[in-house]
């Protein structure tokens, strides 16, 4: 039977099978061992493995990573970390070297890392120290991500809270400066009420955040500055260097406010204190922080300005008379408000420390060079820390340069100061003396500051030509900066193009306009977005022009530059 056979065919087939076996050449099969050799060497590298010999401390891996990092080595830190530590040695990492890490982050602005270290070390069920949250919190300030990093800060705050941690001088510093970078006075404030609650010492150190926190008011920052410098100097603190530094930030950057309430804040004299010069350690006793918050967020009252200068009443509100001392000491006797002084005869800082004054008005008080003048000048300013044992370093002097008057005197003045306290003038120094010139509409003073750097071998950068550029308002000025910068070999970045390009469409010269376009392109500097609107506005019709009711010769080089500036965009990289 046909299916029998096949059946018994299939049972001994394993049986009956042959097999095929082929000779191989000795280099054949030592080709393949080499081979299996490599993948085994190659799996063996790819398993961490622990190091032959003595192995290395946890310590002495927190040296090694603080080194490092000493030498902005952040990365190479942390994968000696992960990767030396935790993965080969498979050593337990103690506090300190997460804490080290952690503050190498912050420093960095690493948000992410050090909160992921953080949680890292809350896992392998190890405490933090106070060096651990002061680095999470000023990796919180650091950030670039200020939101971000304004939540992170609150949501740590909120958690030392519920273990009732008690935070150290330098931790509650790391919060306060954290708050102060995103703009939280109020903040600031309770955090400050949280210090002297919990026994803290409050030292210049503690203003000097609560004037950073000032510097990021735009509108009312140099008024809130000089409250918290009264406050400072009422609580027998001396400034620093960096203090004064910030008063200077704040009278540069920042508004006053509305006169009237800055007046009534600010010109009251302070009653000396019975104590005299009071020490650090005693400040906390004289702190209200209650009183020193509602007068730094106080608001205007129109009414109560309106009857006071029709002089319907000569006795204010006891409400508002609690706002005009930083300390609860008796009030001063309230004065006529129909007086007022020129800024040159007035110093704040004198009025503060109890010296009498018959100013009662502050004026107006417009620019910078005005706020400057409130404060003293910058001889005055000068003077007042010199009596404080105290001398300008090189921010000090770039900020008087920004806030002074531009012109040969003040220079010369600026110039004499740092020769008597050794200072090195750098070229941010004479830029900020540049910019201040070109500012006020003054480019002989900004070539004047340019011939002085010359002569002491101070060297331009792109930034210099940058604040030169602010002040060419014809063609033949641009584009003999240009020649300039090619001469000293540097190359024109695109802020050096947005000023030339600012100057001309101010003039509506659109031939100027047209010049530069073409040296951008031919130079291959491309625009950013603040360029793009400069130009936008520079091609824009006059408001209620009507192009097809009426004619004007002056409107045709508007349409000629449009049609060059459309070609224009086309040809170069977008953003």
């Amino acid at each position: 039977d046909p299916t029998d056979r096949e059946d018994f065919g299939s049972l001994s087939a394993d049986m009956s099978s042959r097999k095929l076996f082929r000779k191989t050449s000795p280099r054949v099969l030592d080709l393949r061992y080499r081979q299996e050799e490599e993948e085994e060497e190659e799996e063996e590298q790819a398993k961490p493995r622990r190091r032959p010999g003595r192995r290395n401390t946890a310590y002495w891996y927190f040296l090694q990573c603080k080194k490092l990092i000493k030498q902005n080595k952040l990365q190479e830190a942390l994968d000696m970390f992960s990767r030396d530590m935790l993965q080969e040695e498979r050593l337990q990492p103690e506090e300190f070297n997460y804490s080290v890490l952690i503050g190498g982050c912050g420093r960095a602005g690493n948000l992410k890392q050090a909160f992921k270290l953080y949680n890292d070390l809350k896992k392998r069920g190890l405490e933090a120290t106070d060096a651990t949250y002061t680095a999470l919190f000023n990796a919180c300030a650091e950030s670039p991500y200020k939101q971000a990093g304004l939540q992170q800060a609150l949501k740590l705050e909120q958690e030392l809270r519920r273990k009732n941690y008690p935070l150290s001088t330098i931790t509650y510093h790391a919060l306060l400066k954290t708050h102060a970078f995103t703009n939280h006075l109020h903040a600031c404030i309770h955090t400050l009420r949280e210090m002297l609650r919990n026994g803290h010492v409050v030292t210049e150190k503690t203003f000097h955040f609560l004037l950073m926190a000032c510097v990021n008011d735009k509108e009312t920052g140099f008024r809130l500055a000089l409250q918290v410098w009264r406050q400072m100097l009422n609580s027998g603190i001396r400034p620093d260097s960096k203090n004064y530094n910030l008063l200077l930030r704040t009278a540069r950057d920042c508004g006053i406010g509305d006169p009237a309430l800055a007046s009534s804040l600010l010109l009251r004299p302070a009653r000396t204190s019975e104590r005299g010069n009071l020490s650090v350690s005693t400040s906390k006793e004289l702190i209200d922080v209650d009183l020193l918050e509602r007068q730094l967020f106080v608001q205007a009252d129109p009414l109560r300005d309106g009857q006071r200068n029709s002089g319907g009443s000569e006795e204010e509100p006891r409400g508002n008379q609690d706002m005009t001392q930083l300390l609860p000491v008796a009030q001063a006797a309230p004065v006529p408000a129909n007086l007022a002084v020129d800024g040159a005869d007035l110093n704040l800082l004198d009025i503060f420390e109890g010296k009498a004054s018959g100013v009662i008005s502050l004026g107006s008080v417009d620019g910078a060079s005005d706020r400057l003048a409130l404060i003293g000048g910058a001889k005055g300013f000068l003077d007042k820390m010199e009596a404080n044992g105290l001398g300008p370093d090189l921010r000090t002097l770039t900020l008087l340069a920004d806030l002074t008057e531009p012109g040969h005197t003040s220079l010369q003045m600026l110039l004499k100061v740092a020769a008597r306290h050794k200072v090195k003038l750098d070229v941010a120094f004479f830029n900020s003396a540049i910019h201040a010139a070109v500012r006020r509409g003054d480019p002989e003073g900004a070539k004047a500051v340019l011939s002085v750097m010359q002569q002491r071998s101070v060297r331009a950068n792109v930034q210099t030509f940058g604040c030169l550029a602010l002040g060419c308002e014809r063609q033949k000025d641009g584009l003999q900066l240009l020649k300039d910068m090619e001469a000293a070999g540097l190359r024109p970045n695109v802020h050096v193009f947005s000023a030339l390009i600012g100057r001309a469409a101010k003039r509506r010269d659109y031939v100027y306009l047209r010049t530069i376009l073409k040296t951008m392109k031919s130079m291959e500097v491309w625009p950013n977005e603040l360029v793009i609107q400069q130009l936008e506005f520079a091609a824009q019709y006059p408001l209620r022009y009507n192009q097809y009711k009426s004619r004007n010769n002056y409107l045709v080089h508007v349409d000629g530059f449009r049609g060059y500036y459309q070609q224009w965009l086309k040809e170069v990289p977008a953003l």
